[in-house]
């Protein structure tokens, strides 16, 4: 234990010199080391935190430089011994000292000085062995778990029992992903919303956390509460934190290969290099994927994804978008293959855990709301799709059905809100249709031959007809509301739409007419968007 400079007074040793304080101030710190010499200078033996136990001679002869430069080299206290001359102890010198922040003692019956040096120094050693010790053990432990791959809530138990209290991991959304420790179901409660008060902890709590992962990719803390001991406590989450992020290490080189390998059966089956459904399967089944009766092809698609420049933050990103969607399939009790197909998307071969409760679309709705939760918690992209497409009796056909997932998911993203994230091939209607056919020749040829005359005569005039037709086809041909659209008057517009009409050589009141012109528009926004260029 440590010792300050109170303690070192009340020691049996100087109360047999029936000791008088004449200045206590200072009495609290803790002192370092205790020095015996009657040297009216010490300052070039002492380094700050002692103690100097001295017969009095310096103080007697010129007390107040004495004590100036006993101060000045960060000693905290004197005791001297004044026990054949009481009567000649400086008058005032106890102010003086004070002023100094010194603690002054003087003793008035003789003591041995060792008696007391070696009870300090004794209770001082003991206390650096114990630190020591238990530096070493903190090292033992950690590297234990680090070498027998513990997970977190291993490592968490483990800083606990070493620090006595409860320990909590928490991630980057404030929620307890482990605790451990004396009363950590007490502690729990109401978790979140006293971690983000400012400087963590409720009225009355002592919290002290410590940040996993590098400065640049922090990932979650660990909080010790109530700790006893700043200093051991700091070295212990610090040391267990390291356990964590070699752990996490380990387990995302493990989740690499893994989802390398699940990219690599996606491929294979993709560029047909396997036909088979008996080797898909037994590879899926190798690779995690429950056997089930049916399978869903899924893509998920982050509508607003940021676009970088930096490649290594962008790859960053999409790990992180990847591991927040497989963690989120398990979590919720499925399985399945993943991989990313682009920036911001990832494609998934679902088996569903079975619930005889509730239907596919069920499941897959409270999945997407799940993931979309955590994809906005921990990345601030909440703006997520889901496309899905028919159930597969295979994993061969339903990794074949991704195309068409993607499609889904992609015409969805398009889409204006609507609340909803799953979205199927009804779900999009004829824009899905479009989608669907937009690569097919005979569509291309259709929508140039609708809109050719429009589109050139834009490029040549610089005017936005085809704007304006998109807008009133959407509108359905109600010119009262295209009007407040454009912010136009009545006659302006009728004026535009009698213009396309020449251009086209269409009568815009007709519905056929207007059924096709809105057709080849979807197929012309269709491209666009596939090949990221305007129209």
């Amino acid at each position: 234990m440590s010792m300050t400079v109170a303690d070192v007074i009340a020691l049996p040793e100087v109360a047999r010199g029936e000791p008088t304080v004449l200045s206590d101030a200072g009495a609290g710190r803790e002192v370092r080391w205790v020095h015996i010499s009657d040297v009216a200078d010490m300052s070039n033996l002492l380094e700050g935190g002692e103690i100097v136990l001295t017969t009095g001679d310096a103080l007697r002869a010129d007390p107040r430089p004495y004590l100036t430069t006993l101060a000045s080299t960060g000693v905290l206290g004197v005791i001297a011994e004044f026990h054949r001359d009481w009567h000649v102890v400086p008058p005032r010198i106890g102010e003086f000292a004070a002023s100094l922040g010194l603690t002054l003692v003087v003793l008035s019956r003789e003591v041995r000085f060792v008696d007391i040096t070696e009870r300090v120094h004794r209770t001082l050693v003991a206390e650096q062995y114990e630190a020591i010790d238990f530096a070493r053990r903190t090292h033992e432990v950690f590297t234990e778990l680090t070498l027998g791959h513990a997970d977190a809530a291993g490592i968490t138990d483990a800083a606990a029992e070493l620090l006595g209290t409860a320990v909590v991991l928490e991630n980057l959304g404030h929620q307890a992903v482990a605790s451990s420790g004396a009363l950590a179901s007490n502690v729990l409660r109401d978790w979140e919303r006293r971690s983000r008060q400012e400087g963590g902890g409720a009225s009355g709590e002592a919290w002290l956390p410590v940040w996993v992962g590098r400065e640049d990719d922090r990932w979650a803390r660990l909080i010790a509460v109530q700790p006893d001991d700043r200093d051991r406590t700091v070295m212990v989450l610090e040391r267990a934190a390291q356990a964590l992020e070699m752990a996490r290490m380990a387990e995302r080189d493990q989740l690499d290969l893994e989802r390398q390998a699940q990219a690599g059966l996606i491929d294979d089956v993709l560029r047909e290099r396997i036909r088979d459904e008996k080797e898909v399967a037994a590879r899926a089944a190798a690779l995690g994927v429950t056997p089930s009766a049916e399978y869903v092809p899924a893509t998920l698609r982050v509508v607003d994804w940021p676009s970088e420049s930096d490649p290594v933050s962008t790859q960053r990103r999409t790990a992180q978008l990847l591991d927040i969607v497989v963690s989120g399939v398990r979590a919720a009790g499925h399985t399945g293959l993943f991989s990313v197909r682009d920036f911001g998307e990832v494609r998934m071969v679902l088996s569903l855990k079975v619930n005889r409760g509730r239907s596919r679309r069920q499941m897959m709705d409270a999945l997407a709301h799940a993931l979309v939760r955590d994809i906005d918690r921990i990345t601030g992209l909440g703006n997520v799709v889901v496309g899905l497409s028919a159930s597969r009796a295979g994993v061969l056909s339903a990794i074949g059905g991704l195309a068409e997932a993607r499609e889904v998911a992609q015409v969805a993203a398009s889409m204006p809100p609507s609340g909803r994230i799953v979205f199927e091939v009804p779900d999009i209607r004829i824009r899905g249709l479009v989608a669907l056919l937009r690569n097919d020749p005979r569509a291309g040829r259709f929508a140039e031959a609708e809109l050719r005359e429009l589109i050139l005569h834009d490029i040549q005039t610089g005017t936005d007809h085809l704007d304006v037709l998109r807008a009133y086809l959407r509108l359905a041909g109600n010119k009262s509301a295209l009007a407040t659209h454009l912010h136009l008057s009545r006659p302006a517009v009728y004026s535009r739409l009698a213009r396309i009409e020449e251009i086209l050589g269409v009568d815009l009141s007709d519905g056929e007419s207007m059924t096709s012109l809105h057709v080849a528009l979807l197929i012309l926004d269709a491209q666009s968007r596939a090949t990221g260029t305007g129209r």
